[in-house]
């Protein structure tokens, strides 16, 4: 019992250093149904954001094509952290980036 409790104290500062040595973003859970409803509201103006979408610009890439790209999760991140030409400045929190990068993510399926 006594080894036991001892390894679990051992383990536990160890735990906590790794936790703190992520960052914030991996600590997130994200949700793509809500990426998907962030997205229909900031997003389907100009890109199609869903299969059912109709309309969209066409000088921009839908959500499907970014989802078969060969971007990573963390490059669709930084993309959607930083203001560009042309997209509006959404300021996003960074559960919002990650739901919409999960929602991104789960067109590749």
């Amino acid at each position: 019992m006594l080894r036991s409790i001892s390894r679990t104290w051992s383990v536990g500062p160890i735990a906590l250093l790794v936790l703190m040595a992520m960052p914030a973003h991996a600590l997130v859970v994200a949700d793509p149904a809500k990426g998907e409803i962030i997205a229909e509201r900031w997003c389907a103006t100009c890109h199609l954001v869903s299969p059912d979408q109709k309309m969209a610009s066409s000088d921009v890439p839908s959500f499907a094509s970014l989802a078969h790209s060969k971007l990573s999760p963390e490059a669709l991140r930084v993309f959607l952290s930083n203001p560009h030409p042309r997209m509006p400045d959404m300021d996003l929190t960074r559960s919002e980036i990650a739901d919409i990068v999960a929602y991104i993510r789960s067109l590749d399926r």
